[in-house]
């Protein structure tokens, strides 16, 4: 802003300078002129008053007319035998001494009004060089992964809109950077999660298989067990490859989700399709309450995935012979969908990181990896969609997704 200013106050400067000369010049020619009228009119009166003298039969008006008269005369073949050229030299000597000194005058006058805007280019140009320097100082610092500078620099020239792009360009890298570091924490607290949620059951599967090869006489009865707990410990390694292996598209922006009109009742029907069998393992009935005019814009095949880890969630937390209701609407804003469990429900204090990777609430299940909210959360971040819960312990958890039109 200061920048701003400053460039108007030259420019304001500037001009009053430049109407200043012009109306001190307009006055010095104005001078100019009545010196030199006065000048001839003394003489010419001088000369009229001695004519009326020697011939009293002249009369004013003649006299005037012969002043006045346009017509070429022989006049400088008169003064020539004085010695005066008229072409080239004055008649009056005053006036001869008047133009020196008028000359002196204009010369001073415009050689000030010249040194003068020297003067004021001078300043501007300075301020000029200095704001390069600043932009090069600056440009430095961003070569030096630096920064934390301000660039006060709005204005309408042209170095003050470099200034401000470099700003913009600034503050991108600066976000950029910023960013970077966070993704290299993230980075860094994912690998020691993925590497202490493998650890477990690996060492649990190294340590069935030794048990398995050292006792060759193990039962029958035993060693079915072993294989039951390995196939289960292996399905639980794969389906956390498969849920990182999507996180990681999602985060890498490498997955384009399609936008469609989509049929919310078949949403909800396609994910439910894909817990019948929990559902019956724990004989829990799933209602849904029909809108069949609902509907939602986004990626059918991603949000199903979507709903089918938060349905599986309800499962997982739902008690034997329970139900789980489901109800979805749309209306000018939105789409919603509800999903609610009678199960044993959230504690207060595992609320607000549900949706964190890897975290495990107080009441996980011990094949619970915490990692299939995380990516319904992703999932619907994507399609311009909000999740949230509500939860009341022995009594349920509720979960509410907005998709937003």
């Amino acid at each position: 802003m200061k920048n701003k200013i400053r460039f108007k106050k030259y420019v304001a400067i500037s001009i009053l300078l430049i109407i200043c000369f012009l109306g001190l010049f307009l006055a010095l020619s104005k001078y100019e002129y009545d010196i030199y009228t006065m000048h001839f009119n003394e003489k010419i009166a001088k000369i009229v008053g001695t004519l009326r003298e020697k011939y009293p039969n002249v009369t004013e008006e003649e006299i005037i007319a012969i002043l006045n008269n346009t017509e070429e005369n022989s006049s400088s073949q008169i003064f020539a035998k004085y010695g005066i050229d008229i072409e080239n030299s004055a008649i009056l000597l005053e006036n001869d001494a008047s133009f020196a000194q008028f000359l002196i005058i204009n010369l001073s006058f415009m050689l000030t009004i010249i040194l003068i805007l020297c003067f004021v280019f001078l300043i501007y140009n300075r301020k000029k060089e200095k704001e390069i320097q600043d932009i090069t100082k600056c440009i430095e610092q961003i070569n030096n992964k630096n920064y934390e500078f301000n660039m006060d620099s709005i204005s309408e020239d042209e170095l003050s809109i470099l200034k401000s792009e470099i700003y913009k360009t600034t503050i991108m890298l600066k976000e950029a950077a910023e960013n970077s570091n966070i993704e290299k924490a993230n980075l860094k607290k994912s690998l020691e999660d993925i590497s202490h949620q493998l650890k477990t059951p690996l060492t649990s599967i190294l340590v069935m298989l030794d048990d398995m090869l050292d006792d060759v006489d193990m039962d029958l009865e035993t060693r079915n067990d072993f294989m039951k707990d390995i196939k289960r410990e292996v399905i639980s390694i794969n389906f956390l490859v498969q849920a990182l292996l999507k996180l990681s598209k999602l985060d890498s922006n490498t997955i384009t989700f399609t936008k469609e009109k989509i049929e919310m009742s078949k949403l909800i029907e396609e994910a439910v399709k894909n817990v019948s069998t929990l559902c019956d393992l724990k004989n829990i009935h799933i209602e849904i309450q029909e809108n069949r005019n609902a509907s939602m814009q986004g990626d059918f095949r991603w949000q199903v995935e979507a709903i089918t880890n938060i349905l599986k969630n309800c499962i997982d937390h739902s008690l034997n012979d329970s139900k789980i209701c489901i109800s979805y609407e749309q209306n000018h804003v939105y789409s919603s969908i509800s999903i609610k469990d009678f199960g044993e429900g959230i504690a207060k204090e595992d609320l607000p990181h549900i949706f964190e990777r890897f975290f495990k609430g107080k009441n996980a299940t011990q094949d619970s990896i915490g990692i299939g909210l995380a990516l319904s959360k992703t999932i619907i971040a994507k399609d311009n969609g909000t999740i949230s819960v509500t939860s009341e312990s022995k009594v349920g958890t509720q979960f509410i997704i907005k998709y937003f039109s």
